[in-house]
């Protein structure tokens, strides 16, 4: 795979919608998205539950499939699922969005799908946690596809070490991590952890850029003001060719939230998300090309 494999993470191409209680639907069509992304140069789209469910109000998932094929889409990511830590009886909201997901990664054979921590200050048991995990990670197994739970500083999964840690107790093939620059710069994980790895770890891998200093609390600074890639303090480069020296080789998502980029139209935004991401692969292979690797 080369850096065309760039998929367009559901906020990407979601146009003025946050993860917000209330906010976090996109106004545009399913179908306008994929095209945008298609046309950009992105060859990975990814789909968020909310998004799929109003879609599904008048359609199919052999129509998403197909909308996908006819734009050259080969890379779905979808997301989010959350709560799946809960005990039985707990969890109803959060077996609904499983069971949607999972009938989801049946016909559309995601390369993975992305579920989150607590952001909500609960505690992290490690036993009960790695049960929920190894429970998800199996069924989306049978489903055909891999699990990818995002760190957060700002989460309780607030660490790589925590992760790995979770990931390792529920010690199941189909589960790993997905590696965002974002949540690694603002303190989650150094690149020396990260390059400790093991590949099969990595299930998905996020680039962004953002302002060296956090502003406000964690969640705000996420959800309102990261940058296109290149176009802040990240070590983008050096993250991208770090996961290539650990053998990722993609697809590599880029997410951008901010409140600047979500109001622009989804014509601008989308071409400018892949051109500035596609740059950073320009660099990254100068500097591999002058140390000799390939």
């Amino acid at each position: 795979m080369t850096y065309h494999d760039l998929l367009a993470t559901c906020w990407t191409t979601a146009g003025d919608a946050v993860p917000l209680p209330g906010r976090d639907a996109s106004p545009i069509p399913l179908p306008a998205r994929i095209e945008q992304a298609a046309r950009a140069g992105f060859t990975g789209f990814g789909l968020m539950h909310l998004d799929l469910e109003e879609f599904l109000r008048t359609s199919d998932l052999p129509t998403v499939r197909k909308i996908l094929d006819d734009n050259g889409i080969r890379h779905l990511e979808l997301e989010f699922l959350t709560d799946w830590w809960l005990d039985d009886g707990e969890r109803a909201e959060s077996d609904r969005v499983l069971a949607l997901l999972l009938e989801a990664s049946e016909a559309l054979a995601p390369h993975h799908v992305k579920i989150g921590p607590d952001i909500g200050g609960g505690p992290f048991d490690l036993a009960r946690y790695a049960a929920g995990f190894h429970r998800v990670c199996e069924a989306f197994a049978q489903a055909g596809t891999t699990v990818a739970v995002e760190f957060m500083p700002f989460s309780n999964i607030n660490t790589l070490a925590r992760a790995v840690e979770l990931v390792t107790t529920a010690g199941h093939p189909a589960g790993g991590l997905m590696l965002d620059l974002w949540h690694v710069e603002r303190g989650a994980a150094t690149f020396d952890e990260l390059a400790r790895l093991p590949l099969d770890l990595v299930k998905g891998v996020e680039l962004d850029d953002g302002a060296a200093q956090q502003v406000g609390d964690g969640y705000t600074d996420t959800v309102l003001r990261r940058r296109l890639c290149g176009q802040g303090d990240f070590r983008v480069v050096e993250f991208i060719n770090l996961l290539r020296d650990l053998g990722w080789a993609g697809p590599w998502g880029v997410e951008i939230l901010s409140e600047t980029y979500r109001v622009l139209p989804l014509e601008n935004a989308v071409p400018a998300a892949y051109a500035t991401a596609a740059r950073q692969f320009d660099a990254a292979d100068a500097i591999h090309q002058a140390s000799g690797r390939t």
